[in-house]
């Protein structure tokens, strides 16, 4: 729905906190776009109500190819990610999501995975997008994938400010689709 001022909300599984700082990269770009923009761990959204937001964006971690599933998560565990972020995954955040619960039916789709695999034929954004897809949301851009230089991380150099620079070119495209929409 738009106001005044788009609004955005990131969703993301993160559990050595590389795809959170990615999250947090593209809400500081979507806000120099003009959003009120916010990020949330799917831990945290699982019980909440409806948000009104005019574009959604959502990303997790490739883990064997794709999304997370509870074993792969609990390797994280075991390899020492917090097992309070195992609890779920988007793979199972996104089973639930329908547009009708946000507002909007726009998405964007994000990944991280590790810099040696980049080209991956399938990852975790491009499982989110076909299953946010078959849920009812509408594909804003194709997802895009950010690099880490290792399963813990960091982040390689220079994907932060890449994720900013994704941030505002979403938000962009955001406000041109509800402008041909209006």
């Amino acid at each position: 729905m738009s106001r005044e001022a788009p609004s955005a909300l990131v969703v993301y599984e993160s559990l050595f906190d590389n795809t959170a700082q990615v999250a947090q990269a593209i809400v500081r770009g979507l806000q120099r776009s003009g959003f009120e923009a916010h990020h949330v761990p799917v831990t945290s959204l699982a019980s909440t109500g409806p948000v009104d937001v005019d574009l959604l964006v959502v990303g997790a971690p490739t883990h064997a190819f794709s999304l997370s599933r509870p074993s792969s998560r609990q390797d994280a565990v075991r390899q020492g990610a917090p097992a309070e972020r195992a609890k779920i995954g988007a793979r199972e955040w996104i089973a639930h999501a329908v547009p009708d619960r946000f507002g909007t039916s726009l998405v964007a789709v994000f990944d991280t995975r590790v810099a040696k695999v980049r080209r991956l034929p399938v990852a975790a954004g491009v499982t989110a997008a076909r299953l946010l897809r078959r849920r009812g949301f509408h594909l804003l851009r194709k997802p895009v994938a950010f690099l880490v230089d290792g399963t813990r991380g960091p982040l390689c150099p220079g994907e932060d400010a890449r994720a900013e620079r994704w941030g505002q070119m979403i938000g962009a495209a955001c406000v041109a689709e509800l402008d041909h929409a209006a």
